[in-house]
């Protein structure tokens, strides 16, 4: 599948079934959050895979009740570690990028996971000192976000993109000045 593919038929899954990732497959997945890049080459993170059933299930209060944390085999959390992060963002504003270099390796992670059948959600809706308790997380990290890693129950919850529900070019498009 190229990148273009992957792009336009990837889809938030909020139902998987229980069937573990292979382990070569994993590790495919594992080296494309090692490959994103990162304001300065920084690399400002730690992700954390959690496979646990147990933990999976505490997940699920700890993100707002979204049961199917617990279904899926795996989930990833993204921890960003400010204290390492390139502090130019938005010129001379000395905020950091940890955020947006987060971003870009979980996106990674969500285009590369179409090309193998596999579904994620990105996970917004957390609570963060929760989420650090349940998994022993140090108070230096920032959990950015969180996706699950798993097989989608229904075989056509990765399909091409529903034009309908995409604004226009003209509407978010602006060349050169508003």
């Amino acid at each position: 599948m190229d990148v273009l593919e992957a792009i336009f038929n990837r889809r938030s899954v909020r139902a998987y079934k229980p069937d573990p990732i292979p382990e070569n497959v994993m590790q495919k997945l594992l080296q494309v959050l090692r490959a994103a890049p990162s304001a300065a080459n920084k690399q400002p993170w730690k992700f954390i895979v959690v496979a646990d059933k147990e933990l999976r299930q505490k997940l699920v209060t700890d993100c707002r009740g979204q049961k199917f944390l617990a279904q899926v085999p795996v989930v990833i959390i993204g921890c960003g570690i400010p204290e390492l992060a390139w502090k130019g963002m938005g010129g001379d504003s000395g905020k950091d990028a940890v955020d947006v270099d987060l971003a870009i390796a979980i996106d990674h992670l969500t285009l590369a996971a179409v090309s193998f059948g596999l579904g994620t959600c990105w996970i917004g809706a957390f609570k963060e000192e929760l989420v650090k308790k349940t998994l022993n997380i140090p108070d230096k990290y920032r959990i950015v976000a969180l996706t699950p890693l798993g097989y989608p129950e229904s075989p056509d919850m990765n399909h091409p993109l529903d034009e309908s529900k995409r604004k226009p070019l003209n509407k978010i498009i602006v060349k050169e000045k508003f």
